[in-house]
């Protein structure tokens, strides 16, 4: 790939004796919008704040913009905006306010700043809500004046951990109708850390961590091809007695998750009705559809995709 916005090389992370990452190599090219999918506790966030410099690898390098983030963190800096998790608005402050505040520690000042805000504002249908406190706003609004402040320095790469938290379904399709207009006119480049699967699938390419590996890199039209067929799903008291009689009878392998016995098969649709005929009495229900991202994640770990930490926790 030539000039990737960002080249990550065996990066490893450990918190104490718990490994975060392990071994994570890619690249994200110009003008992407690049996902890192995966559960809380995958190893998302830690990316991230290696991206961002908050954070030195054990192990491996990263370099952004063609600058190494621990090295050069300073350059790094410059050339990237980064909008957190958690919330970072004065609500009290308007929305020009807190954009001001924001240009302050990028040094922008006077006519400059207004221009950057100006700018940033128009960009994110925001022009109309210049002089109202936050605390007014909505949460879709709120993140979007978020965005704006990652904005104000004309990043060459936004990065974004968890954009859509605390969003209703109908904001975030706004918020991604937003993030890719901005990247069409600011020939901008994101990478944004997720765990909705829905909100992956606006991305270019994905790259899926599970338990600090990772498990896929691809679009996410191709990583669901790989899948092989059409997704049947099997709920049944006994899906390891049906799982053994399923490999016997059919030559098919299944796999249970979550007492939920699960395999693909092309024309999956036209096999359901063998499947009830041939164990009459065992089955509860059985379901077929086309392969989802989490039938990759599956397909690629073997369970589905669920926190790691019960508190949250992504570190």
């Amino acid at each position: 790939m030539e000039n990737p916005v960002i080249s990550v090389n065996a990066i490893s992370h450990y918190y104490g004796d718990r490994r975060a990452l392990n071994d994570v190599s890619f690249d994200v090219k110009r003008g992407e919008a690049f996902c890192f999918l995966g559960p809380n506790g995958g190893g998302k966030t830690t990316m991230f704040k290696i991206l961002s410099t908050l954070l030195v690898p054990s192990s491996g390098t990263a370099r952004v913009c063609g600058f190494d983030v621990v090295r050069d963190p300073a350059n790094v800096r410059r050339r990237i905006g980064v909008v957190f998790q958690s919330p970072s608005l004065d609500l009290k402050l308007t929305v020009k306010e807190n954009l001001r505040c924001h240009g302050l520690m990028y040094g922008l000042r006077g006519s400059e700043a207004m221009r950057k805000i100006d700018e940033a504002l128009s960009n994110l249908g925001l022009d109309d809500r210049r002089n109202e406190p936050v605390e007014r706003l909505s949460g879709g609004l709120q993140r979007r004046v978020e965005i704006g402040k990652g904005l104000l320095s004309s990043p060459d790469l936004l990065i974004l951990d968890e954009p859509s938290t605390g969003l209703d379904p109908g904001a975030r399709i706004d918020l991604w109708d937003y993030l890719l207009r901005l990247r069409k006119e600011l020939t901008l480049t994101i990478a944004m850390t997720s765990h909705i699967l829905s909100e992956a699938e606006h991305c270019d390419r994905l790259a899926i961590l599970d338990k600090g590996s990772l498990v896929a890199l691809d679009t996410p039209l191709r990583l669901k091809r790989e899948v092989g067929g059409e997704v049947i799903s099997i709920v049944a008291k006994k899906p390891e007695e049906i799982k053994l009689l399923i490999k016997k009878r059919f030559k098919l392998d299944a796999t249970v998750v979550e007492n939920t016995l699960r395999f693909e098969k092309r024309n999956g649709h036209q096999f359901v009705p063998k499947i009830i005929e041939a164990f009459p009495g065992k089955i509860d229900a059985v379901s077929v559809g086309q392969p989802t991202l989490e039938d990759v994640f599956i397909h690629r770990t073997g369970h589905r995709m669920r926190d790691e930490h019960p508190n949250g926790s992504d570190e």
